[in-house]
């Protein structure tokens, strides 16, 4: 219920279909889509794509996407991993060799070979029912015709700007500057790439000139890239994890992402009676803390790519491994914090949730890793490459090691929270690594303190920043709470931004009402009809 003084909005109510993202226009894109014959699919990668020239900064065609899929009637959800991989001849020890601890950011040996494009051609061609082109028609309009850049947008322009070099400058700068708010961005390159997309598929862009023009820039750069490489692509289908937060489902994606992460996180919560406590208040925060602390060193031991290597995720999530540390936990102190990882994990993406009339919903995360990814564009189609490579670890030995073919630790993830038999939820929290903490803030807003949708997005964050050892609190957090928590030994900052952002779609399985919330620290909305 809202007060409607202040700040803030209400929850959106729809009876038909709704698209809850980060940008107004790719809301809009994505239900006109569904209003001319089209379904969720279709719907939420036509949002997607066009997110890339809303938010070019955050995602784009040289990123990589994760997505689930619930089918109407089953209630079956199916998972995508669209993540790219290392280029094959790319290994640690060759790294290691010319004196790196870390794989260098703003590197070509940090751009893995991009997924996306392959995931949402997959996604159309298993579930959608309209074909490539007229789903990346709005995309090539708003590439072609130019998008003006939100406010949000261009915050993250005037922040991270800098880290364009080569072609990314030319491609993302207007005469060597940012883009301002009410500026117009757009991209003939790209338009000229999504035509050739929509003309000839996915293989367009892994076997024919945008392959080549990606391959090209990334050889001249130093990395080691070849055809091959972007020909071996493939987004693949998955099995979700599922497990039980009190009385309701929450489903995430198997590694490489750290969706894991997030059910390790809420199943420690769960052992705690977090509805007692002021949702904003010094216990809840150092709770949410330091069970962040403690998934997230379990994600750095168990959570890399699947493929050749061992995971353990049922040690990972056993309840004994669940009640031994609870255990840990001493609400009166902060624990010491882990060992910082040396590979990178970022900030931010963007997230699209749709349900159609039929009750298809879609959960779907698209990223390029930093901020404008690894600052490197194609020259010619200017496609902004992902640094997500710089995610992998460089230790020997280690579950993350970078080795040739390999995808790295991910933390994109997309989500679902269902009440069986009452209602279904796709869902998401954008902010890097901080996803796994939001979803666990997130579904604990629902499920503990009966917030809205709209409600468990806007109330104030915080977030123990492993890497940093910091807890960031926003300003919504009193100043009491943030004495009493630095009083209990965490190290507290305020973030200059909000952390992260987030959308959800919570539809009614009775009577079909939709109601959707999007996050205030973004541009977008939640938009039905």
């Amino acid at each position: 219920m809202g007060f409607y003084q202040g700040t803030g909005r209400s929850a959106a109510f729809a009876m038909n279909a709704m698209c809850a993202t980060s940008h107004p226009l790719a809301a809009q894109a994505a239900l006109t889509i569904i209003r001319e014959g089209g379904n969720a699919v279709d719907a939420a990668v036509a949002g997607a794509v066009v997110l890339g020239f809303c938010e070019p900064a955050m995602t784009g065609l040289g990123g990589d996407v994760f997505a689930m899929v619930r089918e109407p009637g089953s209630g079956r959800i199916h998972g995508l991993n669209g993540s790219g991989r290392a280029p094959a001849a790319l290994h640690a020890e060759m790294l290691r060799g010319q004196g790196y601890e870390a794989v260098p950011l703003e590197s070509a040996h940090s751009v893995a070979v991009p997924g996306a494009v392959d995931a949402f051609e997959r996604l159309l061609r298993h579930f959608g029912t309209r074909d490539l082109a007229t789903v990346l028609a709005p995309a090539i309009a708003a590439a072609e015709n130019g998008v003006p850049v939100c406010h949000r947008s261009a915050l993250d322009w005037g922040r991270f700007g800098h880290r364009l070099w080569g072609e990314g400058r030319r491609h993302f700068l207007r005469g060597g500057q940012n883009y301002r708010p009410g500026d117009v961005f757009s991209s003939a390159g790209q338009a000229e790439a999504l035509r050739l997309i929509a003309a000839e598929g996915a293989d367009a862009f892994y076997q024919g000139a945008i392959a080549q023009d990606i391959v090209d820039t990334l050889r001249k750069a130093g990395g080691l890239h070849t055809m091959e490489d972007f020909a071996r692509t493939e987004a693949t289908f998955i099995d979700p994890l599922r497990t039980r937060y009190r009385d309701h489902d929450l489903i995430e994606l198997p590694p490489n992402g750290q969706g894991a992460t997030a059910l390790l996180l809420t199943k420690i919560l769960s052992r705690f009676d977090l509805a007692r406590l002021d949702p904003v208040g010094p216990d809840r925060i150092h709770l949410h803390a330091e069970a962040t602390r403690l998934a997230y060193a379990a994600r750095n031991r168990f959570v890399g790519d699947p493929d050749g290597d061992e995971i353990d995720l049922n040690t990972m999530l056993s309840d004994a491994s669940v009640d031994r540390l609870a255990d840990e936990i001493d609400m009166k102190h902060a624990c010491t914090w882990i060992e910082a990882r040396i590979e990178a994990l970022h900030r931010d993406t963007v997230y699209i949730c749709v349900s159609d009339e039929k009750g298809l919903a879609v959960s779907l995360i698209y990223s390029i890793f930093y901020p404008f990814g690894s600052g490197l564009a194609s020259r010619r189609f200017g496609i902004s490459l992902q640094n997500r490579g710089a995610g992998f670890s460089l230790l020997p030995g280690h579950l993350n090691e970078l080795r040739g073919g390999k995808r790295p630790l991910h933390t994109l993830i997309p989500g679902f929270l269902e009440l069986p038999g009452q209602y279904t939820m796709p869902f998401g929290v954008m902010g890097g690594a901080y996803q796994a903490a939001g979803h666990g803030h997130v579904v604990s807003n629902i499920v503990d303190y009966g917030m809205d949708v709209q409600q468990a997005i806007d109330t104030p964050r915080s977030f123990a920043d492993i890497a940093l050892g910091v807890l960031q609190i926003e300003d919504g957090v009193p100043e009491a709470a943030a004495r009493d928590l630095a009083a209990r030994g965490h190290q507290v900052a305020r973030v200059p931004v909000g952390i992260g952002g987030a959308q959800a779609i919570r539809r009614d399985l009775s009577s079909g009402l939709l109601t959707g919330g999007s996050d205030q620290r973004k541009d977008g909305c939640a938009l039905g009809y």
